[in-house]
């Protein structure tokens, strides 16, 4: 299981907008690599990483234990399209994603509803990159 970033995860992180005090949502999380420096990136914010496989939040959480110890991580198995904030979840200030076939344009229905799933989780003024820019784009969550 990885445990240092890439080149290139390391160049996605470093192009997003991060402050301390933010509350990021990782969509595609994988083994949880980008989403455990984020964690250390924004201090007292919050990182809640989804994936849609249950070996990857398996693998992502048995590498997170200090991050998950210090409440500033936190992993969820969801595919984006299923994805519900749970009672008394504050919304989420940005959302990125990865080689995520739902935001990319591979499957167009299921884009749409991550769309309205991710609308839902960020807070109003709320904005969503996935890669494929320098190294990133930001995409609308407007139908």
């Amino acid at each position: 299981m990885p445990r240092e970033l890439s080149p290139r995860l390391a160049a996605i992180v470093e192009a997003l907008p991060l402050r301390p005090g933010l509350r990021v949502l990782e969509i595609g999380c994988g083994p949880g690599v980008a989403a455990r420096a984020i964690a250390r990136r924004i201090g007292e914010g919050h990182v809640l990483a989804i994936d849609r496989s249950a070996k990857a939040i398996v693998q992502a959480m048995a590498g997170s234990a200090a991050e998950l110890a210090s409440g500033r991580l936190s992993f969820r198995h969801v595919a984006i399209e299923e994805l519900e904030l749970e009672e008394g979840e504050g919304p989420y200030d940005i959302a990125f994603a990865v080689r995520v076939g739902a935001l990319d344009g591979r499957h167009p229905e299921a884009g749409r509803l991550a769309r309205q799933r991710i609308r839902r989780a960020l807070r109003e003024g709320g904005r969503l990159y996935i890669d494929g820019g320098e190294p990133l784009r930001e995409i609308s969550l407007d139908d």
